[in-house]
């Protein structure tokens, strides 16, 4: 048997397991801009994560609530289409992967996942406090 055709890795879990596995890290990923992971899960965040971001810098009504229903979260797509998609001066690779060393249990290589651009989590409040204030 040859696997061509097969994408994504299973991490030995049910589809519905596998997906809140992910949703989960991107939701993290989006609120903290930062996370340590294994390498093999960052890496296969990154490929849904990446296409997130690509929809939220198009905008729209519909790209918004495309956003909500792939996250099941209105708070992280508010985040990601409000704060970090115009913030975001590329038009792809937005996240950067670096090794992290081992972890101590099992000795699985251990990966950080970031933004490539500085994200600047309070600068939406900022302006919103500031037409508020006119």
């Amino acid at each position: 048997m040859h696997r061509h055709g097969y994408k994504g890795r299973k991490f030995g879990r049910e589809t519905d397991q596998r997906r809140a596995l992910q949703r989960g890290l991107i939701k993290a990923l989006i609120e903290h801009t930062e996370i340590t992971t294994t390498l093999a899960r960052a890496k296969e965040m990154r490929r849904e994560t990446e296409k997130l971001i690509t929809i939220a810098k198009k905008g729209g009504l519909a790209n918004r609530r495309l956003l909500i229903s792939r996250l099941d979260d209105i708070k992280s797509a508010d985040l990601l289409m409000d704060v970090i998609a115009p913030q975001i001066k590329r038009d792809s690779g937005y996240l950067r992967i670096e090794r992290a060393g081992f972890r101590k249990g099992d000795n699985t290589e251990m990966g950080t996942i970031s933004f490539v651009d500085d994200i600047d989590l309070t600068k939406k409040a900022d302006s919103k406090a500031a037409k508020e204030g006119k």
